[in-house]
């Protein structure tokens, strides 16, 4: 789990080191990064004070939490890049994808299926939240891509393919600890959270499986370096 958030802190540097080598926030979706921080900030609810979602090694101690905030300042600076201080440069009418519906749905979700590790409903529900958040955060992303072409910048690219590295890593572990993520069922004998958290780690690798396709497809040819050519998300935006 501490290795997920290491690599979804690498992804975030990777839109970092874009914006700051190309002075312009051309190609990056300030929705996507919303909803990331949004996800962040509803997971560290709860990991910074509780123990029910931690990891139960020592880097749940303060290495998970502080990738997370590491995360997360470096989602705020982008933001901040991207919507004040370079705005001329931002793809606003392009970054189009409407993500309220996406945090009211969210949160709907995990009103009615959170779990019970924190032994609270306000705390349980916001870490729910933050997990189907982080799921579709990556819809802005692809839909920006889309409107513009269908074709990424190399480090938007990597950023894209570590977030669903992270998301591998993520669900790897919530498979093994499945066992002990407890909830106060609907249905005697159904676990809704365990199934819960797999679907929203599964809907996530389905979102980015044509990308994901033209990215290693891209890299194997052209290099690290070579922009993503991706105009077969058209079919499902």
């Amino acid at each position: 789990m501490t290795l997920s958030a290491m690599v979804q802190c690498l992804a975030v540097v990777f839109l970092g080191l874009q914006f700051i080598s190309t002075g312009s926030a051309s190609g990056i979706s300030a929705r996507a990064l919303l909803l990331d921080a949004l996800a962040i900030c509803c997971r560290l609810s709860s990991t910074l004070w509780l123990d029910g979602y931690l990891p139960f090694d020592a880097s749940g101690d303060y290495i998970f939490q502080a990738t997370d905030i590491c995360s997360l300042a470096i989602l705020l600076w982008l933001l901040h890049q991207i919507l004040v201080v370079n705005r001329h440069t931002y793809q606003a009418e392009e970054d189009s994808m409407h993500i309220l519906p996406v945090v009211k749905g969210a949160l709907v979700l995990a009103a009615l299926l959170h779990g019970d590790m924190d032994d609270d409903p306000i705390f349980d529900t916001l870490w729910m939240t933050g997990l189907l958040t982080s799921a579709v955060a990556v819809l802005p992303q692809l839909w920006l891509i889309t409107k513009t072409g269908g074709s990424a910048e190399a480090l938007t690219g990597h950023y894209i393919a570590a977030m669903a590295v992270s998301r591998v890593f993520s669900g790897i572990f919530m498979w093994s600890a499945r066992d002990h993520l407890q909830c106060i069922p609907w249905i005697a004998g159904f676990n809704h959270t365990f199934w819960t958290i797999l679907a929203a780690h599964f809907i996530q690798m389905l979102l980015v499986g044509d990308f994901a396709y033209y990215y290693v497809k891209s890299v194997l040819t052209s290099g690290l370096n070579s922009r993503i050519q991706t105009t077969a998300i058209d079919c499902w935006v």
